[in-house]
């Protein structure tokens, strides 16, 4: 039988030196193609989460909507878009990371999530850890719970989890 990682592997497209030279992109779109492997990765995302008690999944710009809209469907929880900066119509939260090449903002509305709320943050990829880093110290900023974060593809060699402290990361395939 063949696992939901092997399908995940041979389905992504490697693309060698982008965005820049050195990096081998992990490209998903292919996967994104394919219907069958996309509800398997929803059904995956969904049993991991499904006795967690989430209140809010977190979708981190873009392709965390991508995998988050339908498992916040899935748990009957709300979703929060987390969105590059000026994207967002009301107040919202704000802070700066940095990532494997170079540097971003992320923003979410301010009142979007209530104290005491438990989340799951959603993204495609972790690499350096960055990104859902940021999307952490959003949700916590204003009093949500992160028991948390769901990525298809974790780029183990590059220890991005460790920039999460204790909250726990499940990914689909390890590189």
């Amino acid at each position: 039988m063949t696992t939901l990682a092997t399908q995940i592997d041979a389905t992504i497209r490697n693309v060698p030196d982008f965005p820049q030279p050195g990096i081998l992109y992990k490209d998903i779109t292919p996967v994104l193609a394919d219907p069958t492997l996309m509800k398997s990765i929803q059904q995956a995302l969904k049993a991991a989460y499904l006795s967690e008690n989430v209140d809010v999944v977190v979708g981190i710009e873009s392709r965390g909507f991508i995998f988050g809209t339908p498992l916040a469907l899935d748990l009957d929880a709300a979703f929060v878009p987390v969105r590059k900066p000026g994207k967002l119509p009301v107040e919202v939260v704000r802070t700066d990371y940095t990532l494997e090449y170079g540097s971003g903002s992320l923003e979410m509305h301010a009142d979007a999530i209530q104290p005491g709320q438990r989340v799951v943050i959603v993204d495609d990829l972790l690499a350096t850890g960055g990104t859902l880093s940021a999307a952490k110290t959003l949700v916590e900023e204003v009093g949500g719970v992160v028991v948390g974060c769901a990525v298809v593809i974790n780029l183990s060699f590059l220890n991005g989890a460790e920039r999460l402290g204790d909250t726990p990361v499940l990914s689909l395939i390890d590189y």
